[in-house]
């Protein structure tokens, strides 16, 4: 007997992953449509074809709901970005090729899919949408850290063979993380983009050839 009730246990709990999975991609929709503050949480649940009700057992409220659905872009963007990395690596390219590759990904990846990158304005703007979980803000810096640590691998690297000048891998890693999201965002004012006065594609490659040709062995030697 207990050998025939081995699969109902199994089965409640894909039962409970495809609600999830309903659930985000409901949200995904909403949100993306109308903005976090005007997102309706009641046309989520109808989406998905789950109760209200039954929408809070898997997220405490908007906000943490809001973050999961961009905190799964998030894993898809971590991905492609060290596929990015891995594949320019594989024709013998140098440090500078790769990080100008990650950078190439980068703003193409915003081109696509801008939406995805209100992940940023929801951690930096908690004041506006409620403070989110602290294990919402982990996943999200994991995120973050993730990332900016594959470039640094690759800054470290560039250390390593003699391309790059000694430097603090993580910090000039982290600098072009910041660069490149500032840049981005530079793209929502129209006052900033006149500032910019340049597309942001040009912009945006000229940043990280200067950073990069502050990281030459030879930059600044007479």
């Amino acid at each position: 007997m207990s050998e025939s009730r081995e699969p109902f246990p199994a089965k409640r709990a894909e039962k409970k992953a495809q609600s999830r999975r309903n659930i985000l991609d409901a949200a995904r929709q909403v949100f993306f449509r109308d903005g976090f503050m005007e997102a309706n949480l009641d046309e989520v649940a109808s989406l998905a074809g789950v109760a209200k009700g039954t929408l809070y057992r898997y997220f405490e409220n908007k906000a943490e709901l809001y973050v999961a659905v961009l905190a799964v872009n998030g894993e898809l963007f971590e991905q492609k970005m060290r596929h990015a990395v891995s594949y320019v690596g594989d024709d013998g390219a140098s440090p500078s090729d790769q990080i100008r590759q990650v950078g190439r990904f980068y703003f193409e990846h915003w081109m696509h899919n801008p939406d995805y990158f209100q992940i940023f304005w929801a951690i930096e703007n908690q004041s506006v949408i409620g403070e989110l979980p602290e294990e919402v803000i982990e996943e999200v810096m994991r995120l973050w850290e993730t990332c900016v640590g594959v470039l640094a691998g690759i800054v470290q690297r560039g250390v390593d063979e003699g391309h790059f000048r000694d430097c603090d891998a993580w910090e000039v890693a982290n600098i072009l993380w910041t660069v490149a999201n500032g840049l981005i965002q530079t793209e929502s004012s129209s006052a900033r983009r006149k500032l910019r006065r340049r597309n942001l594609d040009e912009t945006f490659t000229d940043a990280v050839d200067l950073i990069l040709r502050g990281l030459s062995p030879t930059e600044g030697r007479s």
